[in-house]
Parts: C-alpha cells; sequence; structure tokens
C-alpha cells in the first residue's frame, strides 16, 4: 500500500530570491490534504495548489495563481518529490521560493528535519503506458513505459560550446537515497555575459557566487564543483522538480536532451492531457 506522506513538525526556511533579490521567509506545515499547497503570508493566506496548466518558465519554474504567483519551485518541490512528501502546505511571504545555496540540499535537510509522517489516505501512482516523445528544435523529451515495478528512471544530455561544460550525460533511477546522494547538491548554472541581459528583464537580481555556479569565456569563476559533471546534475534536479507538477508518483523512464523548464512543463501539460499514455493504480 502507497500512503501519503507529510512532515512530521514545521520547519522555518529563510533566504533571497534568486530572480527577485529580495528576502524570503518560508515554513513548511504538516497537511492532511493530500496536496502540496503554496499559502502567501502577505496576502492574507491565499493559497495556490500545483497547477500544471497556471505555470511560466522565465528561467526557472514558476506558479501563477488569481492573486499571486511563486517563482522558482523546482528545487523545493524536487526535494519534496524525492522524499515523497505529497501533503505539506508551504508559507512564504514573497513571490518566489529562496534560492539557498542553488541546490535542493538545503530543502532535503530541512524535510529531514522536520521528519517525515505517513498518512493514512492512498497515493495513487501514474505508470506510463505507451512512448511519447515532445520536440522542440533539437532539444527533446521522451517517455517510455518500464515494464514492472514502480521506478522512476531519469536521464539526461546537454550540449555547451563551452569547454567546462560541453556534453555531459547523466542518468539515475530515482529514490530519496539516489537523489540526496548524486543530485540534490548539484547547484544551479550561469554565464557572466548573460547577467546583464537578464537583470534588465528582472531577472537574476539575487544571483551570486554564494548560490549559482558562475562560468566567463573559459571557465568555472568560482570553483571547486560539486561533481565533474555538476551541470547535467543539476538538469536532473530540475527534471525531477518539475515532473513534481505531475502531482502522483511517475514510474516509467523520462529521457531529456538539450531541454529546459520550458519543455519539461510542456511535457507534463501533454501527458495529463492524453490519459491514454497512462493508467492510475
Amino acid at each position: 500500500m502507497r500512503n501519503r506522506k507529510t512532515i512530521a513538525n514545521p520547519v522555518d526556511i529563510e533566504g533571497i530570491g534568486v530572480h527577485s533579490g529580495r528576502p524570503v521567509r518560508l515554513k513548511l506545515l504538516p497537511s492532511e490534504s493530500g496536496e502540496i499547497v503554496f499559502r502567501r503570508t502577505d496576502l492574507g493566506g491565499a493559497e495556490l495548489g500545483l497547477r500544471p496548466d497556471r505555470v511560466e518558465s522565465r528561467n526557472s519554474t514558476g506558479l501563477v495563481g488569481e492573486r499571486f504567483k511563486v517563482q522558482t519551485v523546482e528545487h523545493l518541490l524536487a526535494a519534496l518529490y524525492a522524499l515523497g512528501v505529497d501533503s505539506v502546505v508551504i508559507a512564504l511571504d514573497a513571490d518566489e521560493v529562496p534560492i539557498m545555496d542553488g541546490s535542493a540540499l538545503p530543502f532535503v535537510r530541512a524535510l529531514e528535519l522536520a521528519g517525515i509522517a505517513e498518512l493514512t489516505t492512498r497515493r495513487p501512482l501514474l505508470r506510463l503506458q505507451r512512448s511519447v516523445i515532445r520536440e522542440e528544435k533539437d532539444a527533446w523529451v521522451r517517455l517510455d513505459p518500464v515494464p514492472g515495478g514502480e521506478e522512476l528512471i531519469l536521464d539526461y544530455t546537454i550540449v555547451y560550446g563551452h569547454p567546462a561544460i560541453g556534453t555531459q550525460h547523466a542518468g539515475i533511477s530515482l529514490t530519496s537515497a539516489s537523489f540526496i546522494e548524486d543530485v540534490a547538491p548539484a547547484r544551479t548554472f550561469g554565464f557572466l555575459k548573460d547577467v546583464e541581459f537578464y537583470r534588465r528583464q528582472g531577472l537574476a537580481l539575487g544571483a551570486s557566487f554564494d548560490n549559482t555556479v558562475v562560468l566567463d569565456d573559459d571557465k568555472v569563476v568560482n570553483p571547486p564543483l560539486r561533481y565533474v559533471d555538476e551541470f547535467v546534475r543539476h538538469k536532473l534536479l530540475d527534471l525531477t522538480g518539475d515532473l513534481a507538477l505531475v502531482g502522483r508518483p511517475l514510474a516509467g523512464r523520462v529521457s531529456a536532451h538539450k531541454a529546459g523548464h520550458r519543455l519539461h512543463l510542456e511535457t507534463v501539460r501533454f501527458l495529463l492531457a492524453h490519459p491514454e499514455y497512462w493508467i492510475e493504480e
């Protein structure tokens, strides 16, 4: 029997928004609702659930509601997904989840501190039954069934014309242990040449050497890396967080090539709109 999980105790997290540059106070709260809900404490407790049809991707994944939006949700959602927590209230006083050190590891540690509690309600599983590929130019995301079991296998390939990155590939059978060991510590990355462009758009205002792996034209400016292939591992992290928007555990294989948030989210929306590709167990 697969049961839903929440956290045993509230836990507080503070940081800044990588795009807004503003301070954020966030609290994870136990819940028996069976849903992940964002609650804006600065807006009278207005709430917003995981809505794949109401998302935006501007160098991160954001949820857009009637009264407010929340940016950069993917790292926190990845930690929740990997640790099996699918019933929790995320209370925050700003429009962005804090970036912390650029990885999901601080959120994992917060969840471990809070403790995980099993609920009595059943958690459904979405099992892939047919293959499908979603493409955008030379990028793609492919979904394939995996006979038997309930595992989610992730594969990712990135190709950058940069000497510190090049072509990298990583794969993982996603469990809480493998996520914590091989994916959660991988940090977001960016290029010095893009900073002014993003900031003119109101993005990356809180980005720094403390929360981003920064590259100039030739090298990593703020070494050391946590993994030799930290860049592609962070893409696995982002993919995990975006797949959390499916709203239930996914069984099958998800492979991505040169993709990003926009294609991840388009794939999630397509999958949920076409139940002929899956069954719910």
